[in-house]
This record gives structure tokens, sequence and C-alpha cells, in this order.
């Protein structure tokens, strides 16, 4: 199976508000107008619900009362918004596929979202570039599943068996949900740097290029995954991948003072999912 030719004969490829096609477009741009995006934004009430909701709630320090978009951007920064939109709207232009649990999908997304964030003051990388990296690093997976929900169902039937599903996504499909991921966010003109970092987030030391973003998603989803399971700090740090926390230059004896800060994460974005 081709990837591309499956994307480009798409008939239900998920269409993204306009406004945040331009924010997307707007990474990177260092004369983007603040102004002229809040405007835009404000004109999505939808969206604006949304963005003034999250920008009210106890994770954005939710004592001071935000009125409108342009007091978003005052109070929270314009990158601070820009994710809080792109998180909106990404969320809003999905239906779910009969049988697939959206909302889990998502708060599943934004806690790796979160921890991304968490990891680059260690790792010192853009903050909000590591959330939305983090935000769509599994997006492929809804994407294979939107397309291909007749081969999902026969690939889950080896994965409850035991199987790894993006060994078994490899293996019928010909690509896995990074791949497919990657492919969208490229069509979406999200930044070189986001598209490599959904493409290597599972062997980041395998591209020719070391990937930043790849190794954070990697580092971001092993918490995660850790943190699922209960694990206390001793068990964290066993099989921490240090090889990629050496190659971001974290420093792991400050990072792992406040690994516990990470499991209080994952609830912190859930105002945007409803």
């Amino acid at each position: 199976m081709n990837l591309q030719n499956l994307i480009d004969n798409a008939q239900k490829l998920p269409n993204i508000p306009k406004v945040v096609q331009e924010l997307i477009e707007s990474f990177g741009d260092e004369n983007v107008s603040n102004d002229a995006i809040a405007k835009k934004i404000s004109a999505d009430q939808v969206l604006t619900i949304k963005v003034l909701r999250a920008a009210n709630s106890a994770h954005y320090g939710g004592n001071r009362k935000v009125g409108s978009v342009n007091d978003a951007v005052f109070l929270l920064g314009f990158n601070a918004v820009r994710t809080l939109v792109l998180a909106s709207g990404l969320t809003g232009a999905f239906k779910a596929p009969e049988g697939f649990d959206l909302r889990k999908f998502w708060h599943d997304s934004f806690a790796v979202a979160a921890t991304c964030k968490w990891l680059a003051r260690y790792s010192h990388d853009d903050a909000e570039t590591a959330f939305t990296c983090g935000m769509i690093h599994n997006i492929g997976e809804l994407l294979i599943h939107i397309l291909l929900p007749e081969e999902c169902a026969e690939m889950q039937k080896v994965v409850d068996k035991g199987a790894r599903n993006v060994d078994i996504e490899k293996n019928y499909l010909g690509f896995d949900f990074s791949e497919a991921g990657a492919e969208l966010a490229h069509r979406w003109k999200f930044p070189e740097a986001i598209v490599k970092g959904i493409r290597y987030q599972l062997n980041p030391l395998e591209a020719d290029v070391f990937p930043r973003l790849a190794g954070v998603i990697n580092i971001a989803m092993y918490i995660n995954k850790m943190n699922d399971a209960g694990a206390d700090s001793a068990a964290i740090l066993a099989n921490f991948p240090s090889a990629l926390a050496n190659k971001l230059g974290i420093n792991l004896v400050k990072m792992m003072e406040k690994i516990e800060d990470t499991k209080e994460l994952a609830t912190a974005i859930d105002e945007l999912l409803d």
C-alpha cells in the first residue's frame, strides 16, 4: 500500500480551520502580526470560546480573568495562544471512526504534549513547539483508523494476541503511524523540525541528522508509559533512554529531582476536549 497515494485519494482527510493553517505557517515567521492573528482567531467563535476557557483554567494560573483573545495574547504570550488554538482547531477537525475512543486518544496525546513541554525546560528546546509536536505525534494512528477502518479491525485481532501495533502496521500496510503522521504534518505545512520529530519519534538516533523533537517525544512517551504503570522515580530511571537524554543535553540529575511533577500533567489541558 502506498502512503502518498492513500492520502492523495482520501475523501475523508480532515480539514483544519483557515486560521489554524495560518498559525501553522506562522512558525518561524519573526514578522508575524500578533494583532492580525488575534483578530482572525476572534472571528471564529468556537475557537475563541475554547481558547478563553483554557486560558482561564488553573493550568494557566486562572486567578486572572482573560476576557478576549487579545487579553490572552497579552497575558500568556503569542506562542502559548497559538498552541491553544492549534489544539482547539485540530481536536475539532477530526470525527471519531466507529469504535475509536477519540477523547482518550486526545487525552493521551495531550499527556505526551505536556510532558514534551516539561522536558523542553531541560533540553533547552522551544516549549510551545515541543508541545505542538507532542500533541500531533500520534496523529498518524488516527488517520489510519479514519482511512482504513477495515484494515485496522484486522490488525487489531493480531495486536490483541500480543503483537506490537507499530510492527503490524508496517507489515500489513507497508508504513506505520509515525510515517503517516509525518506525511499529514508535511501536507499541513508544519515546519520541517516538527515533521521530522513525528517521523523519527520511534528511532531518533537512526536519522541522518538527529531530530531533537523526535528525541523529546520519545522520552515523553517513555515517561508517560511509566507513569501510567504507576512506576516510581527509581523504576523510571532504571530503563531511562539515557542515550537520548545525553544527545539532547538533558541533565538527568536535575530532571529526576522534578520527575514526580510529570504525574500531574495529563489532566492539565483537558478543557480543550469539552
